[in-house]
Order: structure tokens, then C-alpha cells, then sequence
């Protein structure tokens, strides 16, 4: 154990102290109350409060005293609601009626998935050292999304349809015994090299879809193969300030084959040129031209910003050219949900091409110089 208890980062230490402490206490909240949602919440609800609420209280985002004990309850609550035989055995008997039915099952109070929770952290490896073997995935599908600044800025809903291979209805029909597969299109056959002599050989056999399983081939289950395409229609949550690149992710949607869980379909966000602000974190920028009469004698400015708002900038001072103006508070909002980033404004001050000698002479006279053609 303390060998083992080497091998984790102080960030990892941290996590399993708080975790431990969680799993001889876990609880205390209802778990409903704890993700913000009724008891009848469905499936995609309780996804999408966990979602929030894990990234509310992330160790690597929050890091405020208490955090790590509650992302573990945020994760324990989310592990229950989302296991149908849980979530009954909860509903009905409670928390402690939840904890005997987890010692029947031989699951020590609930956290057989430590491994679990600490893949959150992308820790290499689990509690006591040893890494939980993960069964086989069909690849992750990443796709880009388009948003506009604005979007970004006040959070949407985005409606898209996926279409994806989904595994035949009768798919267990089609399969039988064959000791030779050791997992998905894996085949290992014993090849006599001489007498006395067997070598193990592995080779490529898309027939094996599980270890000990192969595919019977023109199945009457399953007459188009496999798989079949389905159309499945998906809510993508953007949520106010979200970066461009940060993934909104939908678990085990990708392609499903036999003998394999569904790999993961992920849209990366791909944020939109806009026609005025320039965004760098939760900071916008913005360059504005101004007259040489009003870089001279102040003025103010009427900004409409993202979301529609208006407000103004007043500039009573003399502005320089490429001048930077702070405006407190009119950025993007903060990932975290505390509060704005701030607005930055450049100052371009557009010189006129020619003056008119009158002109001239009242420049002069305004800064007290001589004109040159009275000394003449």
C-alpha cells in the first residue's frame, strides 16, 4: 500500500484522502438535491446537472477547500441515478438500504469505482496501484462545431442529428463458441512448427467479436450484417463563456460493434470570426476609429454589445493614438460563472490628409504658436 500511495501525484493524494473520507460518510445530501434536479428527471437531465455540477467542482478548476469532497459525491450520486437497479434500490429503501444492497453485491459501500473516478483526473493508475482492465471501444468520434461570438456569450441549445451504426436487434443470435477468439477480430490459433513443437500464432479475424465468440456468417437474425445505420437527435448544451476547442461530450454514441462498448462522439467548439470583437480568453477586444477633433477634446461612445445591451464610454482626456481603454466588466463571462472578463478598446485616430491654411492659423492660435507668414 505505501508503495503504492508513492506512485500517486499530491493532486491524486488529495483526491483518495477526500474520496476515502466520502466513502465512509457518503450521502449526507440527498442525491437528487445534490445534482440540482427532481426525482423524475430523466436520463438526459441528470446527464446534463451532472455535467455542470462536475465541472463546477473539478479539483483542477475549483480550488477551494471542500471541492474534491464534494466532486466525489457529485460522482458517487451521478454513479447511482444513472444504474437502473441502484436508482430503484435507492428510491425505495435510502441511503442505508443502498449500502446493503452494494455489500450484497460485493461492492464495499459503493466505490468498486475508484478507478472510475479517478480517470476524471487522467490518472495512470488506480487505487492500490492497480489499473481496472477496461473493456475494448469502438473509436471516439470527434466532430467540429460552428458557433458564433454571441452564442458563446449567452449560451444556447443546439439541436443536431447524428447518424451511426447501431449493433442488430437479435446481434447475440449471430454469434457462436470459438475458443481460438481472444477478443474483438483477435484470433489465436496453436501451430505445429515440429514434431514436439506448437507455436501460439495471433492473427486478424473480423469474424471474432468477443473473447470465446465469433460471428456466424448470413445469420437469419441479422440478414443486413452486423450493425444498421440509426438517426439519433441530440441537444448540445453551450454554456455561457465556453472556450473554443472545449469539448461537449455525449459518452458511448459513437459506432457500436459486437463484443465492444461504443466509443465516445465529441463536438470541439470552433468559434466564429466576428465582425467587431476579438475574443482572448474572457477578455474582448474591439478597435475603434476616432476623428482628430475628438482625440483632441474628448467625446463619447455608444457600444451595442453581444447580447444587444447597450452602454457608453465617455473619454474626457486627450487620446493618443493606439491608446488602450480598460472597461471593467463588459467581457465574456467567466467559465466558472463568476462574473465577466473585462473589454479592452484601442483607439485609432484618424488624421485628416490636408488642412486649409485658415485651419492652419486656428491650430496655431489655439497652442499659442506664431504664424510663420507674419514673420515674413
Amino acid at each position: 500500500m505505501r508503495s503504492a500511495m508513492r506512485n500517486f501525484s499530491p493532486q491524486a493524494l488529495q483526491f483518495l484522502v477526500a474520496l476515502l473520507a466520502f466513502s465512509v460518510a457518503h450521502g449526507a445530501e440527498n442525491f437528487y438535491k445534490l445534482l440540482g434536479i427532481s426525482k423524475n428527471a430523466s436520463p438526459k437531465e441528470i446527464k446534463k446537472a451532472y455535467r455542470q455540477k462536475s465541472l463546477q467542482y473539478h479539483p483542477d478548476k475549483n480550488k477551494e477547500e471542500g471541492a474534491a469532497e464534494k466532486f466525489a459525491e457529485i460522482n458517487y450520486a451521478y454513479e447511482v441515478l444513472t444504474d437502473e437497479e441502484k436508482k430503484n434500490v435507492y428510491d425505495r429503501h435510502g441511503e442505508e438500504g443502498l449500502k446493503q444492497h452494494e455489500q450484497r453485491q460485493g461492492q464495499g459501500g459503493g466505490h468498486g469505482g475508484f478507478d472510475d473516478i479517478f480517470s476524471h483526473f487522467g490518472f495512470g493508475g488506480g487505487f492500490g496501484g492497480q489499473r481496472r482492465q477496461r473493456e475494448q471501444s469502438t473509436p471516439n468520434v470527434d466532430v467540429p462545431l460552428r458557433v458564433t461570438l454571441k452564442q458563446l456569450y449567452l449560451g444556447d441549445e443546439i439541436e443536431v442529428s447524428y447518424v451511426r451504426q447501431t449493433l442488430c436487434t437479435n446481434w447475440q443470435e449471430c454469434m457462436k463458441n470459438n475458443q481460438e477468439c481472444q477478443g474483438p477480430g483477435v484470433k489465436v490459433r496453436m501451430q505445429q512448427i515440429a514434431p514436439g513443437f506448437v507455436q501460439q500464432v495471433q492473427q486478424r479475424d473480423e469474424r471474432c467479436v468477443a473473447h470465446g465468440k465469433m460471428w456466424r456468417s448470413n445469420c437469419r437474425d441479422c440478414p443486413n450484417g452486423k450493425t444498421q445505420k440509426e438517426k439519433i437527435d441530440l441537444t448540445i448544451d453551450l454554456n455561457k463563456g465556453m472556450y473554443p476547442g472545449e469539448a461537449v461530450t455525449f459518452e458511448g454514441v459513437a459506432d457500436e460493434k459486437p463484443g465492444m462498448t461504443a466509443g465516445d462522439l465529441n463536438f470541439f467548439i470552433v468559434e466564429e470570426k466576428h465582425d467587431h470583437f476579438h475574443r482572448d480568453g474572457d477578455h474582448l477586444y474591439v478597435t475603434m476609429e476616432i476623428p482628430l477633433v475628438d482625440a483632441l477634446t474628448g467625446f463619447s461612445h455608444e457600444f451595442t454589445h453581444l447580447d444587444g445591451h447597450k452602454f457608453t464610454v465617455p473619454v474626457n482626456d486627450v487620446t493618443e493614438c493606439d491608446h488602450v481603454m480598460r472597461v471593467a466588466g463588459k467581457g465574456m463571462p467567466r467559465r466558472n460563472g463568476r462574473g465577466f472578463g473585462d473589454l479592452y478598446i484601442t483607439f485609432d485616430v484618424d488624421f485628416p490628409d490636408t488642412l486649409s491654411e485658415e485651419q492652419k492659423r486656428g491650430i496655431r492660435k489655439i497652442f499659442g504658436k506664431k504664424d510663420p507668414t507674419d514673420e515674413l
